[in-house]
């Protein structure tokens, strides 16, 4: 498809002058960081594609309403809309989100390339993996949140700061304690992160 070689701005201009095919390469470009945010935060797989589905549902509406406004950041504006969604789900449903693991659902690690690698250091990227997963599970949510976004959905302190309704000084020290208790749960659980 031709369509998968032009940035955002020129899908979403294609789709608003009603070229429907560039919405899906918008939609399929961006879903896997989208949903596992999403996935991540919630935990609930049927949940996620509720929020998941909520979202691009949003983003259609506000597109054709004349009202988004093109910065650039088609991506982050949908991560700040998906996160609305989400702090507005827990809202009604008057509960703190509860992290647990379900190896039926999405991985985040699962999209990380290793196809290169030999069968050992699959394995033993794997491990690292799953040790990884399970010490960001100890991490307060806003540091959690943050990790994930500045590495897993690759948003910029701005972006993250904007998303999450905070400054960026803010979002940098969530960082910052992220990275810190990260390296003393290493520490403290003698975990070696190299293959």
């Amino acid at each position: 498809m031709k369509d998968i070689a032009l940035d955002d701005r020129e899908l979403i201009g294609r789709y608003l002058k009603g070229d429907h095919s560039s919405l899906e390469v918008l939609i399929r470009r961006h879903q896997h960081r989208v949903f596992g945010y999403i996935l991540m935060m919630v935990k609930n797989k049927e949940l996620a594609d509720d929020l998941f589905q909520d979202t691009f549902i949003k983003v259609i509406n506000t597109l054709r309403s004349g009202t988004y406004n093109e910065e650039g950041k088609f991506l982050q504006w949908v991560m700040r809309i998906s996160h609305n969604l989400i702090i507005d789900h827990f809202r009604k449903s008057n509960r703190i989100p509860v992290f647990e693991s379900n190896k039926d659902e999405f991985d985040i690690f699962d999209t990380l390339n290793i196809a290169d690698a030999s069968i050992e250091e699959k394995m033993v990227t794997e491990q690292i993996h799953r040790d990884l997963k399970k010490l960001i599970e100890l991490l307060p949510e806003e540091q959690k949140e943050v990790l994930y976004m500045r590495h897993y959905a690759r948003m910029s302190f701005k972006d993250i700061a904007d998303a999450t309704d905070v400054s960026i000084n803010t979002a940098l020290g969530r960082m910052r304690y992220a990275l810190i208790n990260m390296r003393k749960l290493i520490s403290e659980k003698n975990i070696i992160l190299t293959p």
